[in-house]
């Protein structure tokens, strides 16, 4: 995704300069030169040397220009996104038309070149890189810090059963950590299945993320999360538990080839409060990334695997199947949304759990206002 607010212009030159760009100009003259010197030569005119970019009065445009020296905006996008802007310009992604564009005057590798360089402007290495934000799925956790708010729903499509929406809120603190805080909100018939059951919030949970080990090289990213589950629903109304619980599982991404992904999650849940079994989790997620054209539209099908298991001797083990897909709504593509179904596929005796519909719709705030980039 691209920060918020400001042209995510890798390489914008002042209009005037930019109208001087003839096909091939530039590109033929720095066809053998090293990123930097590609940099210097048509990109410093307004980013600056130091890649901190130049102040308004002394450009064509009143935009601010990014930082290219701030970890926290420039590790956080992949490379194919900042060459999508600079090959096609500013309005690739909704920004502004002050950031031109330079497939005429540069090609692709040559830009990849210049992108090599200006990795180098953030000089802090705790920061992952953008590309290790993998598409979120529905059930497993990812194992990137974000900065974003997700509206969840999840609907029971067989009688008898409910719907529960999420609002969750994630916060982005220091290059690998995020605070979440979720709360639910349920819809649910009274037992027996007569109509006008009860309403109301769920348990809040909050939590805390680390990431522990990323490279992009290696195409992988690992981590840690704690949660705290806290007694704020009216379980009599199946709202929520008779009390709290903790929580804590380990997450891990992985880049594959062709634009396919791997993610997964285990851990354990540990209720505080008695007649209550403790539930060993585990979640497996296999998807791939289609684009429409090169820049467009991002649509990345997926298919989970959730294991969950009573922590007591006998306990079986429940599983469930849930195909979705992720789309990008808007030009920026920093406004998603996810639908799928979750589908018991294998469970110990007794009654089978209904087929629920699950939804997200998720704004990657950093990035911008929900209205900004269409």
């Amino acid at each position: 995704m691209i920060a918020a607010g400001i042209p995510m212009g890798m390489l914008s030159l002042a209009a005037p300069l930019a109208a001087q760009l003839q096909p091939g100009s530039v590109g033929a003259e720095l066809a053998d030169a090293s990123g930097e010197a590609i940099y210097a030569a048509s990109c410093a005119n307004c980013h600056g040397l130091d890649g901190t970019g130049l102040a308004p009065s002394l450009v064509a445009f009143e935009e601010e220009l990014p930082d290219f020296s701030d970890c926290d905006f420039a590790a956080r996008e992949p490379d194919a996104d900042w060459i999508a802007v600079a090959h096609e310009g500013g309005p690739v992604r909704g920004f502004s038309e002050m950031m031109p564009a330079f497939r005429g005057a540069l090609t692709e590798e040559q830009l990849g070149r210049v992108m090599g360089y200006i990795r180098t402007l953030c000089t802090d290495p705790n920061w992952p890189r953008g590309e290790l934000n993998l598409p979120r799925a529905l059930l497993t956790e990812k194992a990137y810090p974000e900065d974003e708010w997700v509206a969840e729903v999840g609907v029971d499509l067989e009688e008898g059963g409910g719907v529960v929406g999420t609002y969750v809120w994630e916060q982005r603190f220091g290059p690998r950590s995020q605070f979440e805080v979720a709360i639910p909100y349920g819809w649910r018939r009274e037992r027996g299945g007569e109509e006008g059951g009860g309403h109301g919030i769920g348990d809040l949970v909050l939590a805390v993320k680390h990431a522990l080990y990323h490279d992009l090289a290696a195409g992988t990213i690992v981590s840690v999360m704690g949660e705290v589950i806290l007694p704020t629903g009216d379980h009599k109304a199946g709202l929520g538990a008779p009390g709290g619980a903790l929580e804590a599982f380990l997450s891990i991404g992985r880049i594959l080839p062709s634009d396919a992904f791997l993610q997964a999650q285990a851990g354990a849940a540990m209720p505080l409060y008695d007649d209550a079994a403790g539930e060993g989790f585990g979640r497996i997620l296999l998807g791939r990334t289609w684009t429409e054209g090169k820049w467009g539209r991002a649509w990345s099908p997926m298919l989970e695997v959730q294991a969950k298991r009573d922590l007591e001797a006998g306990a079986g083990t429940n599983i469930d199947l849930v195909p979705q897909i992720q789309v990008s709504l808007n030009t920026r593509q920093h406004v998603l949304v996810n639908v799928g179904v979750l589908v018991p596929a294998g469970r110990e005796a007794g009654e089978r759990p209904p087929i629920r519909l699950l939804a997200y719709l998720l704004l990657d705030w950093f990035d911008g206002g929900f209205f900004e980039g269409w």
